[in-house]
């Protein structure tokens, strides 16, 4: 029987607040991290990520009270990512509540932590965050595609495809996969770039930046996404997590 397909709300924490905006910009208040995630639990969400963007030293410790009080009241694995910088900040995640943990940064910067961590703590545990985006001018990769940072605003010249497959290599146990020209545009997600990538990686691949509407799940799910994550049309009520899963086993996608 095939793997059902993951939905999975974000939650993007600053100063203890839940925000979303377009591209990572214009954010705007969304609520309270509990208070959602619970809401999620109860809808059915087979998993919550939060992502820490202050990751500030007080970020941290925001974040771990948010993990702390979220492990108490809502029974899905959750993942956390923002700001993880060593083996002691994944430590403490877990120790905090976390069931996996997500790094981006730190990992372009020493890719050395991701077989740390793995070795560590077991790569059921590590998620490499990809933020990728089309190459703009004067930028080529071998994809067409690049990693970036700090939002998708700072270009790395690292080819996306070919960092995903490093970083399995090197220990990740899955990729979350974020299109920074897609995100909060709902227009749905870069099936181009998830192909490129599902084509190179066995590990199991998280779509997302881009959801609309129920459909938009369905189409990653079918280009080989094994869960799709989204934010905003969750925050807002554009459309639920039932309807999202309604969606998927209508077109014979397993869901749980």
């Amino acid at each position: 029987m095939s793997v059902a397909i993951r939905i999975i709300p974000c939650l993007d924490v600053k100063d203890g607040r839940v925000v979303k905006g377009v591209n990572f910009q214009g954010l705007k208040d969304a609520g309270d991290p509990v208070e959602l995630a619970s809401r999620y639990g109860a809808q059915g969400a087979d998993e919550i990520t939060f992502l820490d963007i202050s990751a500030s030293h007080e970020g941290r410790s925001t974040m771990l009270d948010v993990v702390r009080r979220t492990a108490e009241q809502v029974f899905v694995p959750l993942t956390v990512g923002g700001g993880v910088r060593s083996v002691d900040d994944v430590d403490l995640l877990l120790k905090a509540g976390a069931d996996k943990v997500s790094i981006n940064t730190a990992a372009i910067e020493a890719p050395s932590l991701l077989t740390e961590v793995a070795r560590r703590f077991g790569n059921q545990v590590l998620v490499l965050s990809v933020d990728a985006r089309r190459c703009p001018s004067g930028v080529s990769t071998a994809s067409g595609f690049e990693v970036t940072t700090h939002g998708g605003r700072t270009s790395t010249g690292i080819d996306a495809v070919a960092w995903a497959v490093r970083g399995v290599k090197l220990g990740a146990g899955e990729i979350l996969l974020n299109s920074m020209d897609a995100d909060g545009v709902t227009q749905g997600f870069d099936t181009e770039l998830i192909d490129a990538v599902r084509r190179q990686v066995q590990v199991p691949l998280i779509a997302s930046g881009g959801a609309g509407r129920p459909q938009d799940f369905v189409t990653a799910a079918d280009h080989g996404a094994d869960g799709v994550l989204a934010a905003s049309v969750f925050h807002y009520g554009v459309t639920t997590i039932p309807e999202a899963k309604n969606a998927l086993r209508d077109a014979d996608h397993p869901v749980r």
